[in-house]
């Protein structure tokens, strides 16, 4: 089964191969696409913003396509970063800005109340039809990044029941536990079910 993987970031394209190998089913990136309208997430959701992704590819190209939308919220933010977890320092800001405003905003914030969730809300569009799978992990943001893998705020988010980042547990391990594994176990189930 082929299907569009409407993002263009090559972190979570890697991660959701290496979820989805040997399964049968064959994302291609937006890069394969050609020329496409630009994909707007001003959603208020999670929901809202992957819906918008997945049916703009969808309308463009005719193919079933998987769009994703995700963020870190932290609880003594109210949320934040949330849906704005992306372009948290601005727009064009990369990982390293928006851990730093992350870092900042935190910096009076006692250990006890650092605790934060990672969402990922996945949509897919077959023949038209939208279906839903979401995942979470919780866990605590730490006071300075540590870790070389991953990307985003990898390094500063440390998951309950471990005492590393994932940026220092690395690929596999992240792999299985996230909040994009946990969605992605559900799409599987969905897309391989007879």
């Amino acid at each position: 089964m082929k299907l569009i993987l409407a993002t263009s970031n090559n972190g979570k394209i890697r991660e959701i191969n290496d979820l989805f190998s040997k399964t049968g089913v064959d994302f291609i990136s937006l890069r394969d696409c050609g020329e496409l309208p630009p994909l707007v997430e001003d959603g208020n959701t999670f929901k809202e913003n992957a819906f918008k992704k997945a049916i703009t590819v969808f309308k463009a190209t005719g193919i079933n396509v998987v769009s994703e939308d995700s963020g870190l919220e932290v609880f003594a933010l109210n949320g934040a970063p949330g849906i704005f977890s992306a372009r948290f320092a601005g727009e064009g800001a990369g990982d390293r800005e928006n851990n730093e405003k992350l870092l900042n905003m935190l910096k009076k914030v006692p250990e006890e109340e650092r605790g934060a969730r990672f969402v990922s809300l996945f949509c897919l569009i077959i023949d038209g039809h939208a279906s839903y799978f979401e995942g979470d992990v919780k866990g605590r943001i730490i006071h300075s990044p540590a870790g070389q893998s991953g990307f985003g705020y990898d390094p500063l988010f440390v998951p309950e029941g471990y005492d590393k980042t994932f940026a220092q547990l690395g690929g596999e391990i992240k792999n299985r536990i996230s909040h994009r594994a946990v969605a992605l176990d559900k799409l599987k189930k969905f897309l391989l079910s007879p």
